[in-house]
């Protein structure tokens, strides 16, 4: 239960404290190409698609993407849309700070462009310093920094809500 006077404040901690850098997620603004490796390739010019699939390895900079199906779309303006799968599929970034990296898995993971939104569906997992977010569906908006995240059906060790564990700060931060 989050006390009623931190209620605006949770997010906006949760949010620093699990996805600290928007600037690190895939951007089609960086100088540093996407570098894609895999098993094997499928390339549609008139569809605009890229499928890989087998121990992918999609790179950009210090952002690294493993999953066993990765799909890229592209659009007239380039580069538009990531889809990975994988059980799971895996997504590290460094932190703003560069004091700790940002592990993030999910059977599914969607980079959308027109969004600025990595996606995090089924299974989601995101770990930073000890602190964890975890939901069946979580949303991280690139550019205002906001998560959302949605619990899902209980199933198993599934409790189908959204859990989070935010480690206290040390005594020297």
């Amino acid at each position: 239960m989050i006390p009623s006077g931190n209620r605006l404040l949770f997010p906006l901690v949760m949010a620093a404290a699990v996805l600290a850098n928007p600037a690190a997620a895939f951007t089609l603004d960086s100088d540093e190409p996407i570098k894609v490796s895999a098993n094997s390739a499928r390339l549609d010019d008139s569809a605009g698609t890229a499928i890989y699939t087998g121990a992918v390895e999609l790179v950009q900079g210090s952002v690294k993407l493993d999953a066993e199906r990765v799909v890229l779309y592209r659009s007239p303006q380039g580069l538009s849309r990531i889809e990975a799968s994988g059980s799971p599929a895996h997504y590290r970034q460094p932190s703003q700070d560069q004091t700790a990296v940002i592990n993030a898995e999910a059977l599914n993971i969607t980079w959308s462009a027109k969004d600025s939104q990595l996606t995090f569906e089924r299974e989601a997992l995101i770990e930073q310093g000890g602190s964890t977010f975890r939901g069946d569906v979580i949303h991280y908006d690139t550019v205002n920094r906001v998560v959302t995240a949605e619990g899902g059906n209980s199933e198993g060790a599934n409790t189908g809500r959204v859990e989070m564990v935010i480690q206290p700060r040390s005594s020297g931060q």
